[in-house]
């Protein structure tokens, strides 16, 4: 039995809502929103922006603001109203019966991506899961039914309402897609266990979603690992075997990108591929140099490592891009004791990469045997 998803179609019309909350200390970024946006394929027609103390708990804007948003919705013909936030399931509802159209949160706008992204076995399985987790919550949404008792042949019995059903329904698929997880992550860390026995590090590429790491992986490797500008485009981890001068074979992984306000549910579902993260001897925390705000990057992603337990790997900082920003040359930094603390490069050029090999060497004859 299979459960169809509510999804985008793509090529929507999408007005977004990005709000200033009082006592936010990091704002998630518009643009970052936008490209969020564009990556599932929507065409964004119109940004409503505001600031507000709290969330209103009925319509997480106010009234003023919502009657903007419906004379929007109108004039330019909008399909869905994105929130750059997390709204409650009333919040949906209540914000839907007023603009008469779909309306989607945060979280719901990356589980989008994230199944549109996911080419193994395994990665749409993760997806599904966090899908059916984050749909448990919101299952009033878009009955009209719920009241209704449900029975007579084919049904559980009378008195079952149509959102018992619907959450039985739930249950059962969420419970077999755990089981079918289990057995692929079974794989994983037999996998796992083999590479530890071979004896090679495994040094895995971490950091915001976008910043080139599969590029990097490519030079590295001299893989032929998928790469493309969009958010997300790598989900499944990806492990080629590489070797280094003055040290010899290493195992390299490319790991899916972060973010800030990553699903809770998606990093769970995720838990076993980020455990990839977890087993690394070392971290390349691969940096783009043109982001708008570089250290807050660096902390979104200190904290996402933190959040998986992967805070105390030693990294490599690698800053990217060096080829785009014209003040900064390709070079390898040490500290007072000359060990090799980050490395400026060109993933696309190829610029600073044999830098990159000397320092991942350095580092690794380093660890502690």
């Amino acid at each position: 039995m299979s459960l169809f998803l509510e999804r985008h179609a793509g090529g929507e019309r999408a007005l977004l809502v990005h709000l200033k909350l009082a006592g936010d200390r990091e704002q998630d970024d518009l643009e970052e929103f936008e490209n969020l946006v564009q990556s599932a394929g929507c065409l964004p027609v119109e940004v409503i922006s505001g600031s507000r103390v709290v969330p209103n708990p009925k319509w997480f804007v106010g009234s003023g603001k919502l009657g903007e948003m419906a004379s929007y919705v109108r004039k330019l013909a909008a399909d869905v109203v994105i929130f750059n936030h997390s709204l409650s399931a009333s919040q949906e509802r209540n914000l839907e019966m007023k603009l008469c159209c779909k309306v989607i949160d945060r979280t719901t706008l990356i589980l989008d991506i994230f199944s549109q992204r996911a080419r193994t076995h395994e990665g749409k399985l993760q997806v599904e899961l966090a899908q059916l987790q984050h749909l448990s919550t919101r299952l009033i949404r878009g009955w009209t039914h719920l009241e209704r008792q449900q029975g007579g042949i084919g049904t559980r019995g009378p008195g079952e309402t149509q959102l018992e059903f619907d959450k039985r329904l739930i249950r059962n698929r969420v419970s077999t897609v755990k089981n079918r997880l289990a057995k692929v992550q079974k794989q994983r860390e037999q996998n796992r266990q083999r590479r530890a026995r071979s004896g090679l590090p495994v040094v895995s590429l971490v950091g915001y979603t976008n910043v080139g790491k599969s590029q990097l992986f490519n030079q590295l490797t001299r893989a032929d690992v998928f790469v493309k500008n969009q958010l997300f485009a790598t989900l499944d981890p990806t492990m080629r075997k590489g070797y280094l001068n003055d040290y010899g074979s290493v195992i390299f992984a490319d790991t899916v990108g972060f973010m800030s306000n990553l699903p809770h549910r998606l990093i769970e579902a995720f838990r076993a591929t980020l455990e990839e993260v977890c087993q690394a001897s070392l971290l390349l925390h691969v940096v783009d140099l043109t982001a708008k705000d570089v250290n807050l990057s660096v902390r979104r992603v200190k904290g996402v490592l933190s959040e998986i337990g992967a805070q105390n790997i030693p990294a490599l900082m690698v800053y990217n891009k060096t080829d785009i920003v014209e003040s900064v040359d390709p070079r390898l930094d040490r500290d007072a004791t000359g060990k090799p603390i980050s490395v400026y490069l060109s993933g696309r050029s190829g610029a600073g990469v044999e830098d990159l090999r000397v320092a991942v060497a350095s580092r690794l004859r380093l660890r502690p045997k």
